[in-house]
């Protein structure tokens, strides 16, 4: 059974298709709203998503108080100025103040801010933001490198370009700990 929003969004790909001077009726594009629609519902599924809530079904009690780091956690968005993706890595560190969490905690709070229509910089404030006000601790840092497709295939048509974002609060403020951050990220 189809809900009212994939109802509307099929309804509205469809329509799309047709301003763009192609048949929606044609039989290799019969069944294409229909997938567009579940497609963009899936790859925005973080609206429907509580990141803090991720955290804290897996926060544990713990006097462990070096640096956690979670790296290479793969990510795929739509950005939202042209709705086409930007995909990469983002490397995510933070020091305990008295709780942890399940480290596949830290990849799902990435891909909650992800899967929304989004830019770069938000998302890398949003996930040490979500970190920090979830779990208390000394301090968070968030690096984020990421290639953007309505820069490689629109636009500057720049098909090497990376982006690079990063965001820390507490503890990470030290030059001395940031530095340790990111030469264990290399």
């Amino acid at each position: 059974m189809r809900d009212e929003n994939t109802a509307d969004l099929l309804a509205n790909y469809k329509k799309i298709i047709s301003l763009l001077g192609e048949d929606p009726d044609r039989e290799g594009l019969l069944k294409t709203p229909d997938r567009v629609a579940k497609a963009m519902q899936f790859l925005t599924k973080g609206y429907r998503e509580n990141p803090e809530e991720i955290l804290k079904k897996a926060l544990f009690k713990e006097d462990y108080r070096q640096m956690v780091i979670v790296k290479d956690i793969d990510f795929y968005s739509l950005c939202e100025h042209h709705m086409l993706p930007f995909w990469g890595k983002a490397h995510v560190a933070y020091i305990p103040n008295g709780y942890i969490t399940g480290l596949s905690k830290i990849a799902r709070v990435v891909d909650v801010f992800a899967r929304r229509l989004q830019v770069q910089e938000r998302m890398t404030l949003q996930i040490k933001e979500c970190i920090q006000s979830t779990l208390n601790p000394l301090g968070v840092m968030v690096v984020i490198e990421a290639q953007h497709m309505c820069m490689q295939m629109r636009g500057v048509e720049k098909q090497n370009s990376t982006t690079t974002t990063s965001d820390f609060t507490g503890v990470f403020n030290q030059a001395k700990t940031r530095e340790e951050f990111i030469n264990l990220i290399r």
